[in-house]
């Protein structure tokens, strides 16, 4: 009864404040509707913990409903708990104490995806596709937090760690160290006196690490330089701004932000004196390029001073900001769009507008918007950053997708690396035999996924049954059907270069950890080799960039 007394108290000291914030905004409608639905919600909460039959969990369901009510607007807007918090200081910092691994977190255990070369998890033999069962201990199964929060501590202290390795028990101590997170992992050149960065996100590292990559690339003798921003999520907005810097001269506008609230109405221009502003650049983005990624590939190409290869990128045209709660807790919210240097926002989903299911919807191609680049090029608004050269490879997106979601990839890798003692990249060998092993793979694992096409045939199967027309449509639709089943067969030997892509950086990863694969992706990866040949052929780059629409 304490606890509910307390409860209560709380609840009445949040009415007493509410009152007092209606009375100070001087009884307008918007602040007299907060107050009055914070008032039924605390209310609602006060009977719930006194009445309800069982004893509830104040916090539990506190949590739920602050989650719940910003489900209903964009995924970006979030509350973060004190480990939430913890976790974002690392994903911004770069440095955090544990294992030294990335760890995917299921509903019972946790998967090794990759351990650090030289760090703990490494030192202590940990290999990607170990699974972890116990931590200390502590069953991952009944810890009902973040399980990864397990393998978190002081440097120098050990943890104990229990895994499954291809189903067999085994334990292993892990002294924690200091880990540094590098936002530029690898750096090369090339025969053709190319530099090559790989930038994977934008965390306050960033521009330190990637302009001392290129100082060191041209002091290599580099000529040109290829900026890889595939997979790169994002993340701090200043340290995009002077990546970009890095190539553009200083006060040079590179993003504008525009929100409902004045003060975060700004305009960000670069600061620093810039490495080279003359060097061929080229830029590789795919689907998974986002926000950051999109401000520094979106500003140079608004800019005419590199040319985009690759796919479009995600679209996320939208800034958050954190915003200190009580108790420790944060929230995350989306404040402003951003737009570049000719105007555009590239923001690809409309959260104001969702469909049946609660999805956002796609911003419609024939709402894009035309903007001219520096020197005339026309760009368009609306969807992500459209490359200036396309390279599609992919037939079949959803059994990409569908195969990522299965880890049906990584399952290989996993059961080829103990099948096949390796030591040297030219022992690797990526032919027809290890594909038609893949394939086989696939089939045994009992592999399916779904079409757009069958989701519009299920549709039209619901619609004619109701409407009492599929009497004459059936044997029609259960030819498409044998014909949707046959073209799924054969679906993954047309994706075989996509596919083996991808097993060639799991594979590669296995035994020469991700390092080694940028080493053969330098030679061997799609986007690299198309944009290697647009920098040595400078007469097709330069006609790009200067190209002006008449």
């Amino acid at each position: 009864m304490k606890i509910k007394q307390i409860v209560k108290n709380k609840i009445t000291l949040v009415i007493v404040a509410c009152g007092l914030f209606l009375l100070s905004s001087g009884f307008s409608n918007s602040f007299f509707e907060i107050a009055k639905q914070i008032e039924i919600f605390t209310t609602l909460y006060k009977e719930l913990n006194i009445n309800y039959v069982d004893e509830t969990n104040p916090a539990d369901l506190m949590t739920t409903g602050i989650k719940s009510m910003l489900k209903t607007l964009d995924p970006y807007t979030k509350f973060l708990n004190e480990q939430d918090v913890e976790a974002a200081r690392i994903n911004t910092s770069g440095d955090y104490t544990g294992i030294g691994a990335h760890i995917l977190t299921t509903k019972n255990k946790l998967i090794v995806l990759e351990p650090y070369k030289g760090y703990p998890a490494d030192k202590a033999g940990l290999k990607a596709g170990d699974e972890i069962t116990k931590v200390n201990g502590i069953d991952v199964n009944d810890f009902k937090e973040d399980s990864k929060n397990l393998l978190k501590g002081e440097a120098g202290s050990t943890v104990e760690v229990s895994y499954l390795r291809q189903n067999k028990p085994f334990t292993t101590s892990i002294k924690r160290e200091a880990i540094e997170i590098k936002a530029v992992p690898y750096f090369a050149m090339t025969k053709d006196s190319i530099g090559y960065i790989a930038i994977v996100k934008f965390n306050r590292k960033a521009s330190y690490e990637t302009k001392k990559a290129l100082v060191d690339l041209k002091k290599q003798g580099a000529k040109k330089i290829i900026l890889d921003l595939r997979n790169n999520p994002g993340g701090l907005l200043r340290e995009a701004i002077n990546v970009t810097n890095l190539f553009v001269p200083k006060n040079q506008l590179i993003v504008t932000t525009k929100s409902k609230v004045k003060k975060y109405n700004k305009t960000y221009l670069t600061k620093n004196d810039p490495i080279d502003v003359e060097i061929p650049l080229a830029i590789i983005i795919n689907d998974r390029s986002a926000s950051a990624s999109e401000i520094v590939s979106g500003s140079l190409q608004d800019l005419d001073r590199a040319v985009i290869i690759g796919n479009r990128s995600y679209g996320k045209g939208l800034v958050q900001r954190p915003k200190k709660l009580s108790y420790g807790t944060q929230m995350k919210i989306t404040i402003s769009r951003y737009y570049t240097p000719s105007g555009r926002c590239i923001q690809a989903l409309d959260y104001s507008k969702k469909d049946d299911k609660g999805n956002a919807l796609k911003i419609d191609k024939s709402q894009y918007n035309a903007f001219k680049t520096k020197k005339g090029r026309t760009v368009y608004d609306g969807g992500g950053i459209n490359p200036d050269i396309k390279v599609e490879f992919i037939q079949n997106q959803n059994l990409i997708k569908a195969i990522k979601k299965e880890r049906l990839v990584f399952d290989f890798a996993t059961k080829y690396y103990y099948e096949n003692q390796k030591k040297t990249i030219n022992d690797l060998i990526f032919d027809d035999k290890l594909f038609k092993d893949f394939n086989l793979f696939v089939k045994e694992k009992g592999f399916n996924f779904e079409t757009k096409t069958e989701l519009l045939l299920d549709q039209l199967n619901t619609t004619a049954f109701e409407e009492g027309v599929s009497v004459y449509l059936d044997q029609d639709l259960k030819t498409i059907k044998k014909h949707i089943n046959s073209f799924k067969s054969n679906a993954i030997d047309q994706d075989k270069i996509a596919i083996t892509q991808l097993l060639s950086e799991s594979i590669i990863k296995r035994y020469l950890y991700k390092e080694g694969y940028y080493n053969y992706a330098l030679n061997n990866d799609i986007y690299i080799s198309r944009s290697r040949s647009l920098l040595c052929n400078l007469s097709t780059y330069n006609s790009l960039l200067n190209w002006i629409e008449l």
